[in-house]
């Protein structure tokens, strides 16, 4: 959860908008997110007063711009949030910076606003939540096969869990050391975009 400071006043902040100069890593936005709500963007905290992947409390979210509750925005905006109060503070606000030793770049509480278009790279895919066998279809297979086709693989059924996605799945899981199973669970889905390209991908 996001730690208290007093706010900061936004007539006090003189700041440029554009382009980071360097913000974290799309790895280090992702450990953070499962240390403090495993992941889920519409997760509320036991106490009620920390919402969403970030775990903003309200003042912090209104401070960088956010409206309603964190937990019922859009990954999209989450994510933006998250980058602009970086951008202002620093890793400082969340208690798990600390906890996971997150290093501040030139861009920490630069207090240069970043655009949407800044934070789009943060972005993984939401884990759907289950684990795909042979046979199975969903919609958000799609999405994993449409990332791995960056790789070169060349799938015949479109959300569908076919031979080419067995062979995905098990190159992927050789390549980042996790156990192959074929079964395209959390750890599996996440390394598609985290994790290290499959054996023989050539750029």
């Amino acid at each position: 959860m996001i730690t208290r400071l007093p706010l900061v006043v936004a007539a006090l902040l003189i700041v440029c908008a554009g382009v980071a100069a360097a913000d974290p890593a799309k790895l280090d936005w992702y450990r953070l997110r499962m240390c403090e709500s495993t992941d889920n963007y519409t997760a509320v905290s036991p106490d009620g007063k920390y919402f969403g992947a970030y775990q903003f409390d309200q003042a912090t979210w209104a401070s960088v711009g956010g409206t309603g509750l964190p937990s019922q925005a859009s990954p999209a905006e989450q994510d933006y949030r998250a980058l602009y109060l970086y951008r202002m503070r620093g890793w400082q606000p969340w208690e798990c910076g600390g906890k996971l030793g997150l290093t501040p770049d030139a861009d920490a509480a630069s207090r240069r606003i970043p655009t949407p278009t800044d934070a789009a790279y943060i972005a993984v895919p939401v884990w759907p939540g289950k684990v795909y066998l042979a046979g199975d279809c969903d919609p958000p297979l799609r999405t994993w096969q449409q990332r791995m086709a960056t790789f070169g693989y060349v799938f015949a059924s479109a959300g569908c869990y076919d031979g080419a996605t067995r062979q995905a799945v098990r190159d992927l899981q050789a390549t980042n050391g996790i156990t192959v199973t074929g079964q395209l669970g959390r750890l599996t889905w996440t390394a598609a975009w985290l994790g290290n390209p499959p054996a023989g991908y050539r750029p």
